[in-house]
């Protein structure tokens, strides 16, 4: 199992429209083989802070999401909202 952790920090002013593209993202990813869990959580201290939370069946699950054409159609979009570059973390389960 595959676990990714993005957390995503948006422009002020820009979060109702992130968040649009967003849902669209989440929607069309928990279709996909392979994606046991696709959520967005608000951070309580800074509204403007996401954090995305995916498990993944297998690294191949998640390798043909990245190319698949909602990823690709709508991540460059998201990217134009966002006040810094996302930290994202890929993790394998070990136990």
């Amino acid at each position: 199992m595959i676990k990714v952790v993005a957390k995503s920090y948006v422009m002020e002013g820009k979060f109702e429209e992130y968040m649009n593209l967003c849902k669209k993202l989440v929607e069309k990813t928990r279709e996909e083989e392979g994606c046991i869990k696709y959520e967005v959580y608000q951070d309580e201290k800074c509204s403007t802070v996401l954090t995305i939370i995916e498990e993944w069946e297998s690294r191949e699950a998640l390798d043909k999401h990245m190319v698949s054409e909602h990823f690709k159609r709508i991540v460059p979009i998201l990217g134009k909202f966002r006040a810094k570059q996302s930290d994202v973390n890929v993790y394998n389960k070990v136990i």
